[in-house]
């Protein structure tokens, strides 16, 4: 057993009923919906990267390959999170800019 697989068990034996509904929900939330679920792996990569989880990038980046997304789409719509971070990021330059002219 992998040292992550063997921590994982040990959380769900401390926490049995929140690792269920955990689980239950995560199933749900990735079964076809009106998206498919290529979409949603390539959202879970894109926001996975906005949100810098190593762990969740392993996971949902074979998970869209499985489901049929490309290499290129992969790679796309980590772009498409990297401009979302920067727009962020520069869209919060307002607060700055208040408190700097507060400050001659």
């Amino acid at each position: 057993m992998s040292k992550e697989t063997e921590l994982a068990q040990k959380k769900a034996d401390l926490a049995p009923n929140q690792v269920e509904a955990w689980r239950k929900f995560s199933r749900t939330v990735f079964k076809e919906g009106v998206l498919d679920e290529k979409t949603k792996q390539l959202i879970a990569v894109a926001v996975a990267h906005v949100t810098q989880c190593p762990w969740c990038i392993k996971a949902h980046t074979p998970l869209a390959l499985r489901r049929g997304a490309s290499k290129e789409e992969i790679m796309e719509a980590i772009w498409v999170a990297a401009e979302m971070r920067a727009g962020a990021a520069y869209s919060h330059a307002n607060i700055a800019m208040e408190e700097m002219e507060k400050n001659p």
